[in-house]
């Protein structure tokens, strides 16, 4: 394997600094904050009846719900800035105990607190929407929160009694620690490959080295390492399975993924659609790509750790952080110039944390904290190609999140249908720059890495998408073991990757990993829903480039003011359609073919 370049020695990657936020666990700023979010909470309480009171009065009615809305933003503002640092600061440190004890007291305290004002949305929601409109339309400043009224009233249908409603929130931490145990115990997951002692973000990398038996070593290790704690990652999954299944059936959800398409603003005929393209388009692209990288790697069959091989065994190409960074930048202000000046703030300023070490858990995500703050990124740097993508992805959530956060924490918070637009079109953005300087060989490669992406954030979401779907259905019925829960993925899966990759003996473990089934139930459905929309959107490009980047950009910094369907309008595109997702796939499917002429 190439050696690494000097800044992709474990020093010379960034670790984030959060005393932005607070310089500890007993800064007394946090206490501060908790204090202004109870004085705001306090302002609101003392607005409790009066909304319901000023029925048939739209201008007083309006002014009570600006007044309202602004002290309700003030609170979460407070709320989120003291919950994102505990959870920042864990992420980090998963082995500490005292981290994971400081996270759930603050989600604790802020459970408390925030439940004082549980009556405003409810107050809220027991208003007509003629009641409502009236309002809006005499106060200009109650108008201004007509995005998140809309949001708000979506869950008008599925809300619960008051008490039923602060029962659920005063429980929300006793249900929240078994997410704990989940991320605890993955976090502590030591696998042991050879003399080497790898974490799960390690292992799960060196399924991806050009070596087959160091891939397969590793697949193996993380199998059994999996497996000897599936007892206990089950149980998490069942139980917090069962705890959705209990509130759903009280709030009257008709499916358990209809709370998420709400939360989404999307309709669930919309998602159905998109998982019938996807899935119909399985044999076309998936299933032939495989078929035709095993042709590549001279096997009949794949074994599942090739999924993300590199086509032969030279040593793939190291990327040094600073080459990572400038090519990042270089592909934003090719887009916009404003762009790239947005992202280069996270490189100055230590607001990234990419070293990977231990005790620190896996994947990547960009954390927007609060709008009047900034945000902050977190990945697991190691120099592959991916990894510069991954960094592009996550950047490209920053910059969506800065962009926004005019609007306000409310306004600026983002639907999924929306929230995975600027990270993918980040990631196109740096393989097209990738594929342009790729030499005439290092083109193939590219280009299989290209499709194996679409794969994973396409096919392979819908295929969790679909697995969650089946687990919900039959958790209805009783608590599946670990056994009956390996079924269902290897069923899945298989469907999704096609007869020319074998799911080795240990995979049935595998969905153990994914945090998404755990902390986000269904939230994996918006990978695809992001990567074919920014597809269309990449078209759109094409066809005017000029023209696109002041649209894309008003598109970004609306954050959640406008739904899906409204935002993409000024593009020609309407995702409510089949043909939509259709094409999306077709694109994809047109990569293969480009594929298939080249090997």
């Amino acid at each position: 394997m190439n050696a690494p370049t000097t800044d992709l020695d474990a020093g010379a990657l960034p670790l984030w600094s959060l005393e932005d936020l607070y310089s500890g666990p007993a800064d007394p700023r946090i206490e501060t904050d908790l204090e202004a979010a109870r004085r705001a909470n306090s302002e609101l309480v003392a607005l409790k009846g009066q909304f319901l009171e000023a029925r048939g009065e739209p201008a007083r009615l309006g002014g009570l719900i600006a007044r309202g809305v602004s002290f309700y933003e003030d609170a979460t503002n407070a709320l989120w800035s003291v919950g994102a640092y505990a959870g920042l600061a864990a992420s980090v440190s998963r082995d500490d105990p005292k981290w994971a004890q400081f996270e759930a007291d603050i989600r604790a305290k802020s459970s408390a607190i925030g439940a004082e004002v549980l009556f405003f949305t409810l107050e809220l929601n027991a208003l007509d929407d003629v009641e409502i409109e009236a309002a809006l339309a005499a106060d200009a400043a109650a108008a201004r929160w007509r995005p998140w009224l809309r949001r708000v009233r979506l869950s008008r249908p599925h809300e619960l009694s008051p008490d039923l409603e602060r029962m659920l929130i005063d429980r929300a931490p006793a249900v929240a620690n078994w997410v704990r145990l989940y991320d605890d115990t993955l976090a502590r997951l030591s696998v042991r490959v050879g003399r080497e002692r790898l974490t799960l973000s390690e292992s799960l990398n060196r399924q991806s080295d050009p070596l087959a038996e160091r891939r397969a070593s590793a697949a193996r290790a993380l199998a059994k390492a999996l497996g000897d704690r599936r007892d206990t990652l089950a149980l998490c999954y069942n139980t917090l399975a069962g705890e959705k299944q209990v509130e759903d059936r009280w709030r009257r959800y008709d499916s358990p993924v209809a709370a998420r398409n709400i939360a989404n603003e999307v309709d669930g005929a919309a998602v159905e659609a998109l998982e019938a393209a996807v899935v119909g388009a399985y044999p076309r692209i998936s299933h032939r790509y495989y078929r035709l990288k095993a042709r590549v790697m001279v096997k009949s069959r794949l074994d599942h750790w090739d999924r993300n091989a590199p086509l032969t065994t030279a040593a793939p190409r190291a990327y040094g952080w600073g080459e990572a960074r400038d090519m990042v930048l270089e592909s934003f202000s090719d887009l916009a110039p404003a762009l790239a000046d947005r992202a280069r703030v996270f490189f100055d300023r230590p607001w990234i944390d990419a070293r990977p070490r231990a005790g620190k858990q896996s994947g990547a995500y960009s954390h927007s904290v609060t709008a009047p703050r900034h945000p902050f990124v977190f990945m697991n740097y190691m120099g592959e190609r991916r990894d510069v993508l991954t960094l592009a992805h996550e950047l490209g959530h920053a910059v969506h999140q800065t962009l926004a956060a005019p609007q306000g924490t409310l306004l600026a918070d983002t639907p999924l249908t929306l929230a995975e637009t600027a990270s993918i079109f980040a990631e196109g953005l740096v393989f097209d720059r990738l594929l342009a300087e790729a030499s005439p060989e290092d083109r193939k490669g590219l280009l299989a890495g290209k499709i194996e992406d679409g794969l994973n954030t396409v096919v392979r979401q819908i295929a969790f998408h679909r697995f969650e779907s089946r687990f919900h259905a039959a958790r209805r019925h009783g608590e599946l073991s670990p056994e009956a829960i390996g079924g269902l993925w290897l069923e899945v899966m298989g469907e999704s990757l096609g007869p020319s990759v074998r799911l080795n003996p240990g995979y049935e473990h595998y969905w153990s990993y994914v945090s998404h089934f755990v902390h986000a139930p269904f939230y994996v459905y918006a990978y695809a829903f992001g990567n074919l929309l920014v597809e269309a959107l990449m078209e759109a490009r094409r066809g005017d480039p000029g023209g696109f980047a002041p649209l894309y950009e008003q598109l970004l910094a609306g954050g959640g003011t406008r739904t899906y369907v409204e935002a993409l309008a000024p593009f020609g595109l309407d995702p409510r359609l089949p043909s939509f997702w259709q094409a999306g796939c077709l694109r994809l499917e047109r990569l293969v073919d480009a594929f298939e002429a080249l090997v």
